[in-house]
């Protein structure tokens, strides 16, 4: 094996070691995910509280694609573990994926590397698992719409793998879609088919997107037409008609501006995950030189146009990154923000070809740069396992079937950035068979509904100081707070009716008393 190959290797595999250095996970939003797959997955189970409950919303949602793969595998390995083996598909996706459109559009391939540590960073962190996972989906249909066209001779199977990941990128993301329904264009557009009719030779590549094409319409009339909850200031809830100006939010160019290079890679409280980000750009700037200096000999048959397509690809998920909305209330949030991670390993790719030794060179250096990326993380990793065993310890006192109430007011790490301890009453109810006061159920982007009225709480996960004991409590069995003593928020009903069970490094879990 040759050196450079061999370091891509490497790289690829190194990628995905911090997802199996910790326990649980450093992502905000994962706990309802897997809490959510596990009621999709045991819906009859009686031994849980979800037959109750729980059901099948019966509409075709964003988030199946992610649910239904995880759930199907954990039935030979168990959720979690199936979780992190579909996570570590994703990352050795990215630079995959990414390497087949740099060579569907005819460019070199060694800087799809830069894109591995850009697998992590804000997105991930915040748990936002299925808009990561329609990235690779994302790169590869891209290229496939390129090759609709310009293969000739396998136009009919390029048209059917483009409209079976068309459909699977519109069933992990809506906002993963929308780049592709306006890049697509794009590409087809700059793309020659030198000697056909310009319509005729783009005909399998537009029949290719018409299946997923009808489904996001489908989707998109059905949820656009159901009658919005309107609800001014309210959390969760729209504050206006969709695009209306008071329910949509920006933020200011100069913000998104100085956010950009932030989002890309925030995970770990230190900074180190930045180190290989700073070596990515380094290596991108180190392929300009090399391409302006060194550039490859042979002929190069793309067109002026052609050889503009990344550029035109970035410069579109940048324009999204930088006019899109930061919230579309009640129905999208951090809308803007996800397109960085889009648009990242597109910029870091708008590199000349270069000769074949300098190629070899940089695919080396984009390695160690990778590598680099996944040491920090996984060390960060590590210690967020460390600290997070205080879950353990909540864990062994929750009884089977529990009903816990989330009153987590510090969802803060010493390690990672993020408020990853938000949905931590999710990590107990999916281990034991129960629910919480929140959960994704709510959201119309989720395979799971409720049956009924879902039980009373506080409007938003993130005031618990608006949790009223009279009139929430009695739908609880069970209370994981952070942040406060339970003393003050329970006062005597901590000597009548609950109890502390546990403590451990800021958590409590409060359980009711049972009755004789």
């Amino acid at each position: 094996m040759r050196t450079d190959r061999l370091a891509y290797f490497l790289a690829v595999v190194a990628g995905v070691a911090p997802l199996w250095t910790t326990h649980y996970l450093p992502f905000v939003d994962q706990p309802q995910h897997l809490h959510l797959i596990s009621v999709l997955s045991r819906l009859g189970d009686p031994s849980t509280v979800y037959p109750r409950l729980f059901q099948v919303r019966d509409t075709v949602t964003p988030y199946l694609g992610y649910y239904v793969i995880v759930g199907a595998l954990s039935r030979l390995t168990g959720l979690e573990v199936a979780n992190k083996i579909f996570l570590s598909a994703y990352v050795m996706a990215m630079p995959l994926s990414m390497a087949f459109l740099l060579r569907s559009l005819g460019r070199p391939a060694w800087p799809s590397l830069l894109s591995l540590p850009f697998a992590y960073g804000d997105n991930l962190a915040w748990g936002f698992i299925n808009f990561c996972a329609a990235l690779p989906l994302t790169y590869v249909s891209c290229g496939l719409c390129v090759r609709a066209v310009a293969d000739t001779r396998r136009r009919t199977l390029m048209a059917i793998w483009l409209a079976v990941l068309l459909t699977a990128v519109l069933l992990f993301h809506v906002l993963a879609f929308a780049f592709v329904s306006v890049a697509a264009p794009l590409l087809l557009c700059m793309t020659r088919a030198p000697g056909e009719n310009w319509l005729r030779a783009r005909r399998f590549a537009i029949a290719g997107a018409v299946p997923a094409a009808s489904l996001f319409v489908g989707w998109v009339a059905l949820r656009l037409g159901q009658p919005s909850q309107i609800a001014y200031g309210a959390p969760w809830q729209a504050w206006g008609p969709v695009f209306s100006k008071q329910n949509l939010s920006y933020k200011p160019f100069a913000q998104n501006l100085a956010e950009l290079p932030q989002v890309l890679a925030n995970m770990l409280r230190d900074g180190t995950d930045r180190y290989g980000f700073y070596a990515a750009c380094v290596c991108a700037i180190g392929g300009l030189v090399a391409g302006l200096t060194w550039a490859r000999l042979e002929e190069d048959r793309e067109s002026a146009v052609e050889r503009w397509r990344v550029a035109a690809l970035a410069v579109l998920a940048l324009t999204l990154f930088f006019v899109a909305p930061f919230d579309i209330r009640g129905y999208a949030y951090y809308v803007n923000t996800r397109y960085a991670q889009l648009a990242a390993p597109l910029v870091l790719a708008c590199v000349p070809a270069v000769r074949p030794r300098a190629a070899q060179a940089l695919t080396i250096a984009a390695a160690l740069a990778a590598i680099l990326s996944a040491v920090s993380l996984a060390d960060g990793f590590a210690q967020f396992d460390r600290e997070s065993k205080a879950l353990d310890v909540m864990l062994a006192v929750t009884a089977e079937k529990p009903m816990i109430m989330g009153l987590i007011f510090d969802p803060g790490s010493r390690v990672v950035t993020h408020p990853v301890y938000l949905h931590s009453s999710a990590v107990l109810a999916m281990a034991r068979g129960g629910a919480t006061n929140f959960s994704f159920a709510l959201t119309p982007h989720s395979p799971v509904e409720y049956k009924a009225p879902p039980p009373p709480t506080f409007p938003s996960e993130w005031r618990p100081d608006q949790f009223d004991y009279a009139t929430q409590g009695a739908a609880y069995d069970h209370f994981l707070v952070r942040g406060v003593e339970p003393l003050q928020l329970f006062g005597r009903l901590l000597d009548t009716d609950l109890y502390v069970a546990a403590r451990a490094d800021g958590f409590s879990l409060i359980r009711r008393r049972s009755r004789m």
